[in-house]
């Protein structure tokens, strides 16, 4: 790590034509997040004294994004796309005051490790780019470097033929110190084949100044840069395979990798075991032990040590399973904590709920929290049996020992060691079935 403090310029400024939609490129999602918060992830490995994101097409839209995945950071507009080197100069007033190193990182470049970015924090040199050996060197910026460091980036719309024969070629992620970028920022031309201001011109005007620059290289598969909705797709496969391959190699079961979809921000414990078709959005923690069974989908939870999940469960933001929990097939669980042993085995809703420990919640419960404009809470003791089929019309209580009868609508408080039974009495008339339907069947023949 740099001892320097560190400052991160995220460029998101793009429209993303090419994606072929009415979204800011830098919010379409992979990993369950959106792509500008995968830059922001590795960046916050360092630790960094300022973040500032240029947004522009859709500035309110990737603003709004940016401050929920990222409080601290701060964004700057840039109205008009002129360029890489047009960006930077939008963020530099946000820098003001800052002394140390300026990463310059791209919102839709997601998969820049944390190692990376700690070499280019970590160089001596005045500015260091990252670069990589591209299979296929296309239409990059050329990296010309000499014993003396590096020389010169070349965009291929201005290179000729020998130097576009290097291999070397430049991935736009830069890190310089921060008063050098104050120095040199104002005097990038424009003077190009693309008429853009150049943030890689920073080089030659640096070596002009008696500065050293020099290249960090990283493998090529980091680099990748989505354009496109195709390019989207390769890239999720690529984050779905890593992740899987982590899991593994960190003591998770697959049971069927290829079908496990995580986010960013999964965190599984050692000998967890994670059926078929399980799909984690984000924030999800699974701690070592759980089993989550097939085809269920998890967001915003977390499940404790011993606790089994499924098969055909949905765990929703705000859903706290303690130890050695059971959840069933077709149960939804939203912003409840179910304590230590609770079983919920089928067919439920809960919803703003506490659950206390060893409570039994039967099929077809429901908690019924929402009454058009507000939420309310439903509380239920310890060691409680809520029978099959009940409705629970919050707010409301269920003491701890008690129990509902099946198929009530629970409307009052339940005292502790209480039997509830809310429903309306039974009343039997002889003969009355055969009868109507005998009606109904001559009214069907009349028509």
């Amino acid at each position: 790590m740099s001892q320097k403090p560190v400052a991160l310029i995220v460029l998101a400024a793009g429209q993303g034509s090419r994606m072929q939609s009415d979204l800011p490129k830098v919010l379409h999602r992979l990993g369950g997040v959106p792509l500008v918060g995968h830059a922001l992830a590795a960046g916050r490995s360092l630790d960094p004294a300022r973040i500032v994101v240029v947004a522009g097409h859709g500035a309110g839209a990737v603003g709004k994004a940016v401050k929920k995945l990222e409080p601290e950071a701060q964004i700057a507009l840039q109205e008009q796309q002129l360029g890489t080197g047009h960006a930077v100069q939008q963020a530099m007033p946000l820098l003001e005051g800052f002394a140390g190193k300026v990463i310059v990182l791209y919102g839709d470049t997601p998969f820049i490790s944390p190692e990376t970015l700690e070499k280019l924090a970590g160089h001596s040199s005045d500015v260091v780019v990252l670069g990589f050996e591209a299979a296929d060197p296309g239409r990059y910026g050329r990296l010309v470097v000499t014993g003396e460091g590096l020389q010169r980036i070349v965009e291929f719309k201005d290179a000729d033929e020998a130097t576009r024969q290097i291999a070397l070629v430049n991935s736009g992620v830069m890190a310089l110190d921060a008063d050098l970028l104050h120095q040199l920022i104002g005097q990038l031309s424009n003077e190009n084949a693309a008429g853009e201001y150049y943030l890689t011109d920073l080089v030659q005007l640096a070596r002009q100044a008696g500065r050293r620059a020099d290249v960090v290289t990283c493998d090529e598969s980091e680099t990748l840069g989505i354009n496109t909705r195709a390019e989207l797709a390769a890239a999720e496969a690529a984050f779905q395979a890593r992740a899987r391959a982590d899991a593994l190699e960190n003591g998770v079961t697959l049971s069927d990798p290829a079908t496990v979809w995580f986010a960013l921000d999964t965190a599984i414990g050692r000998d967890a075991v994670i059926g078929q078709n399980v799909v984690f959005g984000p924030g999800v923690t699974i701690e070592s032990g759980a089993e989550i069974l097939p085809f269920c989908h998890l967001e915003g939870c977390h499940v404790a040590s011993g606790a089994t999940v499924g098969p055909f469960a949905r765990l929703r933001p705000g859903a706290e399973l303690g130890g050695d929990v059971h959840v069933g097939n077709f149960v939804e669980i939203k912003n409840s904590v179910l304590d230590e042993g609770v079983k919920v085995g089928h067919l439920t809703y809960l919803g703003d709920a506490h659950i206390g420990e060893f409570t039994n919640i039967g099929a077809g419960t429901i908690t019924c929290n929402y009454d058009g404009v507000m939420k309310h809470r439903t509380e239920i003791g310890a060691n409680a049996f809520i029978g099959s089929d009940t409705m629970l019309v919050a707010p409301v209580r269920v003491g701890a020992g008690a129990m509902t009868g099946s198929g009530s609508v629970i409307t009052q408080d339940v005292p502790d060691e209480a039997l509830a039974v809310a429903r309306a009495r039974q009343s039997n008339k002889p003969g009355l079935a055969t009868r109507l339907m005998a009606a109904l069947r001559a009214k069907k023949e009349a028509r």
